[in-house]
């Protein structure tokens, strides 16, 4: 068995300098924020719903929201992408920039750095809620939970 294979260190680096470090993976997880470490909410909320929606409409790329929302969201937004995409093909529409408002935000705290929230969308033909979660994560804002009714 070599020195590599027994799990020691490389004999490159190996030496009075040379230490293994040993860190919990709890160093590096996320930390819960409180609500008097967060921002207000109501701006994040109306700018994500605004993405969101361009994101669905094809006018936006879903990378640009990855780092507001958790993986769950981005994967589940990511599976409406390619539904919404596949819809547009089958009728012939390119994507486009969609013209709407973003109208009333209801905001309830159930919990210390939780927020949930209704955004209501407005559209020429018909108007939309959207759901959001928020939870204070690292001293920001991180969406848990959209979905689009």
């Amino acid at each position: 068995m070599t020195a590599r294979q027994a799990g020691a260190l490389p004999t490159a680096i190996v030496g009075t300098s040379a230490r293994r470090l040993d860190l919990d993976d709890d160093e590096f997880a996320r930390r819960r924020s409180g609500r008097a470490e967060l921002p207000d909410p109501e701006p994040i909320l109306r700018n994500l719903t605004h993405c969101v929606i361009e994101v669905l409409a094809g006018a936006r790329d879903l990378e640009q929201l990855a780092r507001w929302v958790t993986d769950d969201v981005y994967r589940n937004l990511g599976k409406r992408v390619v539904l919404a995409a596949r819809a547009r093909r089958v009728k012939g529409l390119v994507p486009q920039r969609p013209a709407f408002s973003v109208g009333r935000v209801v905001i309830g705290e159930p919990a210390d750095g939780v927020v949930e929230a209704v955004v209501m969308v407005h559209q020429r033909a018909r108007s939309r809620a959207v759901a959001i979660r928020l939870e204070g994560l690292d001293q920001r804002w991180r969406a848990s939970v959209i979905s689009v009714l």
